[in-house]
């Protein structure tokens, strides 16, 4: 049975590049969230806004439409940032049984130095202090701790 393997956490704890190693290694293909937000929602947090749960709904959908298809002929990886569980709810409507999470976590002071060293990414720094707050820890989610390597990441 083909799976969409969602990739969550906050901002800067890594979804993009583990997502890619992971699709990869599995020879599936990888979807980043952050492609599919509509221009509104990429100029409200490029001016430092984040976004409330109306601006994410239809990206959400779109997202869960994406694996929908995708899961038809193959297996893939998404990665989005899913901080609720109302987000996952919408993001594996219709596939729950053929969805797996993984939740990158990682310290604030951690993920904050990451996103300092970002280039061109339309997420700034000051915004994770609202991730961290919006955050509810999944309970069905395979927790991977982001202090190694990708590599290292991906093997466990």
């Amino acid at each position: 049975m083909n799976t969409v393997v969602f990739i969550m956490g906050v901002s800067g704890c890594g979804k993009s590049t583990i997502g890619n190693l992971l699709a990869k290694e599995l020879e599936i293909p990888f979807f980043d969230g952050d492609d599919f937000h509509p221009e509104s929602n990429i100029r409200k947090m490029s001016n430092g806004e984040a976004l409330n749960d109306e601006d994410r709904q239809g990206w959400l959908e779109t997202l869960n439409d994406l694996a929908k298809k995708q899961i038809e002929n193959n297996s893939c990886v998404i990665v989005c940032s899913a901080l609720k569980q109302k987000y996952r709810d919408t993001l594996g409507f219709g596939i729950q049984n053929q969805t797996k999470w993984i939740h990158l976590t990682g310290t604030f002071d951690q993920i904050y130095k990451r996103m300092q060293n970002r280039v061109n990414h339309f997420m700034p720094s000051v915004l994770l202090k609202t991730q961290f707050e919006t955050l509810e820890n999944p309970e069905n989610a395979i927790s991977i701790d982001i202090s190694f390597t990708p590599n290292k990441l991906l093997k466990r």
